[in-house]
């Protein structure tokens, strides 16, 4: 989510996937969406992406991914 609002007053949120190393004990990258909400607060941002299903996150993440060209 950004700290600060963009040039109209808006506040974005988006999702980040942290990659894990094989052995699960560090991160080893990320992928992330791009802004899928925008609010006028933080909280006007936030609140519908905590309302997404699990499988809308997957979703994302698949998307994600295939934007990547890999795993």
């Amino acid at each position: 989510m950004d700290d600060a609002p963009d040039a109209q007053g808006r506040y974005g949120a988006a999702l980040l996937f942290v990659r894990w190393s094989d052995a699960g004990d560090r991160p080893v990258g990320h992928l992330e969406t791009d802004y899928l909400f925008r609010g006028a607060t933080p909280a006007d941002a936030l609140t519908p992406l905590l309302a997404l299903t699990l499988q809308d996150v997957k979703q994302h993440l698949d998307t994600c991914i295939e934007g990547q060209g890999r795993v």
